[in-house]
């Protein structure tokens, strides 16, 4: 039966059409959420807008964390068919799971899961995210995953089996299309290799690899490593600085062996011409699941030096080289740059049509296990 929107708001966001189901997915602002939508826009089910922290009662425009339909109360007074949870869930304790997966089975109200990290990123170690997806896949009607590695897991440790559904494009197709375009009419001689630190999460251990990722690319005719990071971590005065990783990143630039660039975040535009100007980002993770950086480079034909650790190389071709939480080895790496350098002119990029394509089968194999569950 199709269901309106009945949750109240205010009247700036009552311009939502009618659609056969209504699904409160956490978040829906998301670029991952957002392309779960069909390209063409005629999908048969609709998402809620993120309310506002502040105002629950208003959208949110950009800020969805901590996300309001965690709340037991929120999922207590909306309207919607089923309640769809992909991120955000780190801001709960399992004890606010719990109420909130009891109100939804009060009123009858499916619930999916999609599992994008087995592991959170930002936690030093598993066992608070293990004790959440605990409580959510126990209360879920329906589990999805990204690659097969990761429903083999989710099978293994919670005896549930889990739909697997690929990452959808990350870059607009517009942007996509025309950086495509970019990097295949300018033959560049330069070899660049980006190493990105963004705010230096749990799951990242760049001293590691940095030592022999710039001896490495100073060996190789053209290289030049390029590292980015945020000013939390890299500058003096930085509410998360790390001492360490910010002394021999100054010093290896002051060297001329690395190309440093330290800004705050960067907006979509800027990040897509930076990763589009590199010809490989290698990810530094100790451990992981998915990325959505490497689905980002894929669209950008950037070429993606991954670790053994999670399911990167399940997610789309890389290069991979073995880093974990037990170790790292830097042969590994050394050899994957290399590999990567010899296959630099080969174009990398996932055609807009392809991705076009896999988005609108990834949409209708969505709403229909919504339908399922329904």
């Amino acid at each position: 039966m199709a269901r309106g929107y009945r949750f109240s708001v205010p009247t700036d966001l009552t311009a939502l059409h009618a659609a056969d189901l209504t699904i409160a997915s956490v978040p829906s602002g998301h670029v991952y959420v957002r392309h779960l939508e069909r390209p063409d826009g005629h999908g048969t089910s609709r998402r809620l807008p993120d309310p506002d922290p502040d105002d629950p009662g208003r959208a949110a425009q950009q800020r969805w964390w901590p996300p309001v339909m965690l709340r037991p109360q929120w999922a207590q007074d909306a309207e919607f068919d089923v309640f769809h949870v992909h991120f955000g869930f780190d801001a709960c304790s399992p004890a606010d799971l719990e109420r909130l997966t009891r109100v939804l089975a009060a009123r009858d109200k499916r619930l999916v899961l999609t599992a994008h990290d087995l592991r959170n990123p930002h936690h030093e170690d598993r066992l608070l995210h293990d004790a959440q997806l605990d409580v959510l896949m126990a209360a879920a009607d329906a589990v999805v995953t990204l690659t097969p590695g990761a429903a083999r897991e989710i099978a293994d440790r919670w005896g549930v089996a889990a739909t697997v559904l690929p990452h959808p494009h990350v870059v607009d197709f517009a942007t996509m299309r025309r950086l495509q375009q970019a990097r295949r009419s300018d033959p560049r001689d330069e070899f660049r290799v980006g190493l990105h630190l963004k705010s230096l999460r749990a799951s990242m251990a760049p001293l590691r690899l940095l030592p022999a990722l710039a001896e490495t690319v100073a060996t190789i005719p053209g290289g030049v490593l390029q590292v980015n990071g945020h000013r939390d971590v890299l500058e003096p005065t930085g509410a998360r600085r790390d001492p360490a990783l910010a002394r021999w990143l100054e010093r290896q630039a002051a060297r001329g062996r690395i190309d440093l660039r330290v800004h705050d975040f960067l907006p979509d535009d800027a990040l897509w011409e930076y990763l589009a100007g590199l010809d490989v980002s290698v990810l530094p993770y100790r451990f992981g699941t998915h990325s959505g950086w490497l689905e980002a480079c894929r669209d950008l034909g950037t070429q993606v030096i991954a670790p053994t650790c999670g399911y990167y190389a399940e997610q789309g071709p890389v290069l991979s080289y073995q880093h974990d939480e037990h170790g790292f080895d830097a042969d590994s790496l050394i050899a994957a740059v290399h590999r990567a350098h010899a296959l630099r002119r080969q174009d990398h990029a996932v055609p807009v049509e392809d991705r076009r394509r896999q988005r609108q089968q990834v949409a209708e194999a969505q709403d229909a296990l919504y339908r399922s569950v329904r």
